[in-house]
This record gives structure tokens, C-alpha cells and sequence, in this order.
């Protein structure tokens, strides 16, 4: 546990600074970066300091690692490079500009870097030393969303680059087949430590990584917040994606005759 007291001490100073930073260049989105950076932080601190077997924990150090640091170094250039995302320059106006609000926002991510961190713990004590099997199917499903979710951003950025497509929704590639494909993959890749952890004592910590990121993409911070911001900035465009194109789980898209909602 003193290595979840140390994620959360690292999450609270990286936040707070984040939270100076936006004061003086007015873009919440930054917290996307830090938290991206903190769990990251937290896989590579929390396999330092496991007790378990070497394997899984280097395992969780390579693969937590490299997807926070391609996670981070993704959105901070979104983040330096564009104005305020429509989601955060949306509650900024909400909450009329309060920096107290602003702040226990921050923390808020602060404390969900320590709950994402829990399949981590999970990984970092698992003793087995029979391994080898698990470790390859977790690496196989790293390299799938990882790379499904990298692919996923670059058709968005490559989209978003043409000023003709001001206005207009993305439907190139996997995002003719998901409106959310990034958080799809992103949701997947939680269940590499979910096979890292099989023989660890405490094996039902890594379930938390899926059920939770899902729980927040479907309902909580993901879709709900996107999908608001599309169509108050696209409107029918958007409406009449939403009608053939599935939410999340990707598969063939709908006829625009077809009745389904």
C-alpha cells in the first residue's frame, strides 16, 4: 500500500502544477496529458517496488509505460498545437472561469490516476513464475489497441488537418466503423494487465483497469461529454452519424433506412 500512497503524492504534484499551467495559458486539456502521464508513472513506480516474480513486473514497466508515454506525448500535441478542447472550454464557461472548481477538478484526476493504478498493484505482486504464456497473450493484446487506438488518431488528426472538413464528422477508417474508436482500443488495452495478473494473489485488482475505464468511456467523462460537444458543433451531420454508426463496440455500419436508434 505505501506504493499507492506514493502514486497518489505523485498524481497531487503533477496536477497541481497542472492546474498553474492552465491558469496562465487557459486550457484544461493539459489534465488529459498528466493523467495519461501519471498512470504511467504509477506502472513504472508500482513494478519498482512489487514483490513479485521479475517477469510480470517488467512486463507491467515495458508495456504500462510505453502506452502512457505514446498516450501522453499524443494529446500534448493536440494540446499545444490547438485552442481548448470543446468539452473543457464548455465547463471552464459552466463554472464561470472558478479556479477553486478548476483546481478540485485536477485533484479529482488525481485520485482516478490512483484508482487506474490498481490492476498495477495487482500485476506487481504476482509471484508466479510460470508466466511465459500469459506475458505473450498480454503483449498481443497491447499491440492490438495500442495500435488500433494509434491508427485511430492519426485517420482523426489526418481528417481534422483539411480545413474542407471544417464542420464535418470523421468517418474515414475505423471511424466508419465505431464512433469512438480510440476509446474502444483504449478500454482494451486494459486487459493486458488482466492477464499479467493471472496467479497473483490478488488477480481481482486487475479487473478494475476494464471495468472502470469502461464504466467512465461510456457513461461518465467519455461518450457522454464527446458526443454533447459534436453536436453542438456539427449538428445534423453528427445526428445522422450517430444513426448508422455504432457507439462503441465497431462493426459494420447501419443503412440510413434502417429504423434501429
Amino acid at each position: 500500500m505505501s506504493g499507492l500512497l506514493w502514486v497518489l503524492l505523485y498524481a497531487a504534484l503533477v496536477m497541481s502544477w497542472g492546474w498553474a499551467w492552465q491558469r496562465r495559458h487557459d486550457n484544461i486539456g493539459v489534465v488529459d496529458v498528466l493523467w495519461a502521464k501519471g498512470v504511467a508513472a504509477a506502472a513504472l513506480l508500482l513494478a519498482w517496488l512489487g514483490e513479485g516474480a521479475p517477469a510480470p513486473r517488467i512486463a507491467l514497466a515495458v508495456l504500462g509505460g510505453l502506452w502512457g508515454a505514446r498516450l501522453a506525448l499524443h494529446l500534448w500535441q493536440r494540446v499545444r498545437h490547438e485552442e481548448e478542447d470543446g468539452r473543457y472550454r464548455y465547463l471552464r464557461e459552466h463554472w464561470q472561469g472558478h479556479q477553486g472548481k478548476i483546481f478540485g477538478f485536477f485533484m479529482a484526476q488525481a485520485l482516478l490516476v490512483l484508482l487506474f493504478a490498481l490492476p498495477f498493484v495487482a500485476v506487481a505482486a504476482n509471484t508466479s513464475t510460470q508466466m511465459g504464456g500469459w506475458i505473450a497473450a498480454a503483449v498481443a493484446v497491447w499491440l492490438l489497441s495500442v495500435g488500433g487506438e494509434s491508427l485511430a488518431d492519426r485517420q482523426l488528426a489526418r481528417f481534422r488537418a483539411n480545413p474542407a472538413n471544417k464542420g464535418r464528422t470523421c468517418r474515414d477508417g475505423l471511424w466508419r466503423y465505431s464512433r469512438h474508436p480510440n476509446y474502444f482500443f483504449e478500454w482494451l488495452h486494459w486487459f493486458a494487465y488482466v492477464l499479467l495478473a493471472v496467479g497473483s494473489p490478488l488477480w481481482w485488482l486487475a479487473w478494475a483497469g476494464p471495468l472502470l475505464m469502461y464504466v467512465f468511456l461510456r457513461y461518465l467523462s467519455g461518450v457522454p461529454f464527446t458526443e454533447k460537444q459534436a453536436l453542438r458543433s456539427r449538428g445534423e451531420d453528427y445526428r445522422q452519424y450517430q444513426r448508422s454508426t455504432p457507439m462503441f463496440f465497431p462493426w459494420f455500419p447501419r443503412s440510413p433506412k434502417d429504423p434501429s436508434p
